[in-house]
């Protein structure tokens, strides 16, 4: 979808939604009652670096970690803000230096409407190239804002059932058996798991987790496995213990390893760490099954939905994910959720310093909040 189609089909249901609403000069948020009127402020950008700290040590195939740099951000007009989060796990190659010296070239003052949405994003994506989560938290609080500003939750205007979320899982790090152990039974009121695998103790972390639970599982390798062989023999093995697909397996500079694998495999095959932006999406046709999109690695929300248009086009399955993450930019992507096929919008949850409130998980279910924008208040 060409970004203009994208703002003219956004504009049509904000145009709809905007027919009767009214101003509450209590929190600046719009609501039902009569038209909204353009706002003679400009767009004034705020932002700090901030320090997610995890619950516990999270170890991948990769490495391990016990905190993880955010910057946050907010978008002020007319006395109505809109928050956004920049997320930077190691592997995306940000940190809160590159973040902060983007968002120190952005200047949002020369925009007098938040609604021209397509003019301010198409302006973001000029400062400079890359910088995806830098450009997300911003995509993200403009999101926010203009849902306030018309008193509506993003979900209800892409005209999306908030009845229709998947389940999530929640994340189980690579660990001892015992640690393993404790974390699933800590997950219990979760009905998938995600599970970390690609070191030298695959079949026993899948093992101790099934010695607890039998709820379906994700698996995510983290680019672990080298040896194509063994990574099909891995997907039968998980296959018989109610895995449900396999998150980028090799190294995604094994495209003849993947595509091969992907053809042969019992379980989908997803791509993560090997797809970032829309523009690539093309060239997974083949190689992979599915693909996870997250906002930090394609730019955010707007980003998102292209992706997740163009790939139900090209009949692929689709995972929505986060990074490491307050609930600002979780609640974001859940707005995209009634779209996709499997959840892993667990960020939030595995972090000890969050400071807003948004999606819950519900009967281990994503679950909206009726709230406006992308449905977070802070904590």
């Amino acid at each position: 979808m060409k970004k203009r189609d994208f703002i003219k089909i956004g504009g049509l249901a904000a145009g709809a939604l905007m027919v009767g609403c009214t101003s509450d000069a209590s929190d600046g948020i719009v609501r039902k009652g009569s038209s909204v009127k353009k706002g003679s402020g400009v767009l004034k950008l705020s932002y700090r670096p901030y320090e997610l700290q995890l619950k516990h040590v999270f170890t991948v195939a990769t490495n391990s970690r016990t905190t993880t740099p955010v910057v946050l951000t907010s978008i002020e007009y007319d006395g109505v803000t809109g928050f956004g989060e920049a997320s930077m796990p190691p592997y995306l190659g940000e940190s809160h230096e590159s973040v902060l010296n983007f968002l120190s070239k952005v200047d949002l003052g020369q925009f007098s409407d938040p609604f021209l949405m397509e003019d301010i994003l198409e302006y973001i994506e000029g400062v400079m190239r890359g910088n995806y989560a830098a450009k997300a938290s911003l995509d993200i609080a403009l999101h926010d804002l203009t849902g306030k500003l018309l008193g509506q939750p993003w979900f209800r205007l892409w005209g999306l059932n908030p009845e229709k979320t998947p389940l999530t899982s929640f994340t189980i790090g690579i660990d001892t058996a015992d640690v393993v152990r404790e974390k699933t039974l800590e997950a219990s009121a979760f009905k998938l798991l995600k599970i970390k695998l690609g070191r030298d103790n695959d079949r026993e972390m899948i093992e101790t987790v099934r010695s607890v639970t039998d709820v379906p599982i994700f698996v995510d390798v983290n680019q672990g496995w080298k040896d194509r062989n063994y990574a099909l023999e891995m997907a039968h093995f998980l296959n018989e213990n109610h895995a449900e697909f396999i998150e980028q397996p090799m190294p995604k500079e094994q495209i003849d390893d993947i595509a091969w694998l992907t053809e042969r495999s019992p379980l989908p095959i997803v791509a993560d760490e090997a797809l970032q932006t829309v523009d690539q999406l093309l060239g997974m046709k083949g190689i992979y099954s599915g693909i996870n999109i997250k906002l930090m690695k394609c730019g955010g929300m707007y980003a998102a939905w292209k992706m997740i248009t163009l790939a139900r086009q090209m009949g692929m399955k689709i995972l929505i994910g986060c990074m490491t993450e307050t609930s600002c930019a979780v609640s974001a992507a859940a707005q995209l959720s009634p779209l996709v096929d499997w959840a892993d919008l667990d960020g939030n949850l595995l972090i000890a310093n969050d400071i807003y409130e948004g999606m819950t998980v519900v009967d281990g279910r994503v679950t909206l909040p009726d709230r406006p924008g992308i449905g977070i208040v802070e904590i």
